[in-house]
């Protein structure tokens, strides 16, 4: 059976402040700003900031929703790490530049195989940079983090979970992945060519309490997942129902893509995504992306409304074109 859909194409998670979260992204792990938007569902005005890759490819989009109006509550059920790759033997670069940003981190570790380092947004947020010199997409560099440093994209989530069966059903039966390890309390599901990009790793964390879902600072939100069109979304949405996840929502537009959700049994929710013509470039050319904000057409009647209710925030000349 072919899948339509081929790995990530971003994760989304809720920070608390927006000046910090831009801060964390651009200046701790080197990101460049890729878009200033809002969400696009409800009506409080909220930020929805993008950072990604130097080339902004899919697998490389961080995307965040600063929320600071809710803590929220970590748990099984959730992204428990986004784990961003890096160069072979830059650990040692980043223990010390992340000490020099006073950020919280672990000793490095290991799973499969691999090194890497778990840290903390001044949220609570946990990100990972993770060796694997195998990912050749195109980092973004600034005057402290260099290129053999940078980080290149998602290597992909840490999923916490209670139960093991059913979450690996989901991904196996539904999305396609297959199991390709188990390292004590990780295990790992690989997509196509695997590797960058192409992994989810579950962590099996049997009496952990479950996570909140809702909005909330200091947890993700969901990981998503990039098809070709929307006839992949379609298609994904057929094999939900074919398998009884009934919950799968309608196709939804998110101006930049079209999204589809569902929500997998062991909690975490999963989004099918496909790129439209022009994608970031809608609305801003190529120099032009991070720098300022956009509302999508249906909030444009609401703009003085919109930014006299966000805090206003800087982003680093060093995280945008130049």
């Amino acid at each position: 059976m072919n899948y339509p859909l081929t790995g990530y194409h971003h994760i989304t998670a809720c920070a608390g402040g927006a000046q910090e979260d831009v801060n964390f992204f651009t200046n701790v792990l080197g990101l460049r700003m890729a878009k200033q938007t809002v969400l696009m569902d409800g009506k409080i005005p909220i930020y929805h900031l993008y950072y990604s890759n130097a080339k902004l490819e899919p697998g490389s989009v961080m995307t965040t929703f600063p929320y600071s109006r809710k803590q929220g509550r970590q748990g099984s059920g959730q992204v428990q790490a986004t784990a961003f790759t890096v160069r072979k033997g830059s650990l040692p670069f980043w223990k010390d530049h992340l000490k020099r940003h006073g950020v919280q981190q672990e000793a490095a570790q290991e799973r499969f195989g691999q090194s890497f380092i778990r840290f903390k947004h001044p949220s609570g947020l946990q990100a990972e940079v993770i060796e694997d010199s195998a990912d050749a997409r195109e980092p973004w560099t600034t005057p402290q983090i260099a290129k053999n440093e940078a980080v290149h994209g998602f290597h992909g989530a840490v999923l916490s979970v209670r139960e093991i069966g059913e979450t690996e059903r989901f991904f196996v039966d539904a999305l396609g992945f297959r199991k390709t390890g188990v390292d004590g309390p990780y295990h790992r599901f690989e997509t196509g060519t695997g590797g960058p990009n192409k992994t989810v790793t579950l962590q099996h964390e049997p009496d952990r309490p479950a996570g909140s879902w809702t909005f909330g600072a200091g947890t993700h939100h969901h990981i998503a997942l990039w098809g070709a069109d929307d006839n992949a979304l379609t298609e994904q949405k057929a094999i939900y129902e074919e398998l009884g996840y009934t919950d799968a929502s309608e196709i939804k537009d998110r101006f930049y893509f079209h999204s589809m959700y569902c929500r997998c049994p062991g909690g975490i929710l999963v989004e099918s995504c496909c790129n439209v013509p022009g994608g970031f470039l809608k609305d801003e050319t190529e120099a032009e992306l991070g720098t300022k904000l956009h509302l999508p057409p249906w909030f444009e009647d609401r703009q003085d409304e919109i930014m006299a209710q966000l805090e206003p925030i800087r982003v680093p000349e060093t995280a945008t074109a130049r």
